[in-house]
C-alpha cells in the first residue's frame, strides 16, 4: 500500500503516492504539481483536478489546479521592483499590467529519488532555474529547487529546498495556490483560520502596507461558515498564532492544513465568486507585492537569500476523520 506507481496525463508521466487513505498524483514534467489528492476512505476528490482535456487552459494557468507552487506569490505592481540596487521587471500579465503568481508555471521538474518504506513513501524532485531562459531574463538568478513529497497514511508533507547559486543578495518568496473542494455544498463547510487582521487592498488587489480589522470575518478565529462568502483576501497571522487551517464538514470530516510559521506569515482566501464548488487556502512567505512595500521584512515576509545560501519551506495536509 505505500508504494509509488506511474501513470500518465495527458501525454505526461505522473507519479501516484499511495497509503491505506490517500492516493497523491504529482505532476514533474509539468510545473510540478500536485493534480489529484484522492480519499479512499471517503471516495472522493480532495482537490480541483484538472482534467486531461483541459490541458490547453492547464498550460496557460496550471495556478487554477491542485496544489500549484508560486515563486513569488500573488501581484506585483507593473511587475517591477527594485531591490540591493537591482532593477527586475517581470511579465504584466493581468489587469493594469501587473504581473501575478510568479515565474513558476509548467516547467519540468526531474524526479531524483524515490523512497518507500514501512512508514510511509515520498517522491524528491529538482529544477534549475538556469535551464529557463524566460525565467532567467525576469529574474537573473540562478536557484536550484528541491521539492519532497512524503505521503504517511493520512498526511502529506511537502518541503521546497531552495539553494541561491548567484552571486548577489535576492528577494525570495513563495505561496501555494491550493484549491480544495466544497462539492457544491458550502454549507457544509465550517473554516477555522487563526489571523489577527487584513490587508487594505486596492482595487488592483495590490496590498498598501496597511492593516484593517477583521470585521466580518473576525469569526474565522473560532469557525466561519463558508454559505454566503465571496472573498480573495489577504489576512495577516499573528505573531502568537498558528500557521493553520482547520477545515470541518458537518459530520466531522476535513483537513487541517499547516506551514511553517518561522516563513508562513500570510494566508490568502479566494472562493472564486460565491463560495460554491472551491475553496483557495493560501498560505504566502511573502505579501503580494513585497518588494514595494515600504515595512521591513517582519511585516512583508520577504526572505533575503544570500549566495551559496539554502532555506526549507514545509507545508503539511492531513485528513481529519469522523468517528463512526
Amino acid at each position: 500500500m505505500k508504494q509509488v506507481t506511474k501513470g500518465q496525463w495527458g501525454g505526461y508521466d505522473t507519479y501516484i503516492l499511495h497509503s491505506r487513505e490517500l492516493e497523491v498524483t504529482l505532476l514533474p514534467r509539468l510545473g510540478n504539481n500536485v493534480i489529484s489528492l484522492y480519499d479512499l476512505k471517503e471516495k472522493r476528490q480532495i482537490l480541483r483536478q484538472p482534467d486531461e482535456s483541459d490541458q490547453a487552459f492547464y498550460m496557460q494557468k496550471p495556478y487554477h489546479f491542485g496544489i500549484p507552487l508560486l515563486i513569488p506569490p500573488g501581484r506585483i505592481r507593473k511587475g517591477q521592483f527594485n531591490y540591493d540596487g537591482v532593477n527586475y521587471q517581470f511579465d504584466p500579465n493581468t489587469t493594469g499590467d501587473n504581473h501575478i503568481h510568479g515565474l513558476h508555471r509548467t516547467q519540468s521538474w526531474c524526479v531524483s529519488d524515490i523512497e518507500e518504506d514501512e512508514e510511509g513513501c515520498a517522491v524528491t524532485t529538482e529544477f534549475n532555474t538556469a535551464d529557463d531562459p524566460r525565467w532567467m531574463e525576469q529574474f537573473p538568478v540562478p536557484l536550484k529547487l528541491e521539492m519532497t513529497f512524503r505521503l504517511q497514511d493520512a498526511r502529506l508533507r511537502q518541503i521546497l529546498k531552495v539553494t541561491h547559486l548567484g552571486e548577489h543578495r535576492i528577494p525570495f518568496g513563495i505561496g501555494y495556490h491550493t484549491w480544495f473542494m466544497l462539492d457544491g455544498e458550502p454549507q457544509r463547510w465550517n473554516l477555522t483560520l487563526p489571523v489577527e487582521s487584513m490587508y487594505e487592498l486596492s482595487e488592483e488587489l495590490l496590498p498598501s502596507g496597511k492593516l484593517l480589522p477583521l470585521g466580518p470575518l473576525a469569526p474565522l478565529n473560532r469557525g466561519m461558515h463558508l454559505q454566503g462568502t465571496n472573498l480573495d483576501t489577504a489576512l495577516r497571522i499573528g505573531p502568537q498564532q498558528p500557521a493553520e487551517a482547520l477545515m470541518l464538514r458537518d459530520d466531522g470530516y476535513g483537513f487541517r492544513y499547516t506551514a511553517d510559521k518561522e516563513h508562513f506569515r500570510h494566508w490568502v482566501v479566494y472562493t472564486k465568486g460565491p463560495a460554491e464548488q472551491f475553496l483557495c487556502l493560501e498560505p504566502y512567505t511573502w505579501l503580494p507585492n513585497a518588494p514595494n512595500i515600504p515595512a521591513d521584512s517582519n511585516f512583508t515576509g520577504l526572505i533575503a537569500l544570500d549566495p551559496g545560501q539554502t532555506v526549507e519551506l514545509s507545508t503539511a495536509l492531513e485528513m481529519i476523520y469522523p468517528d463512526r
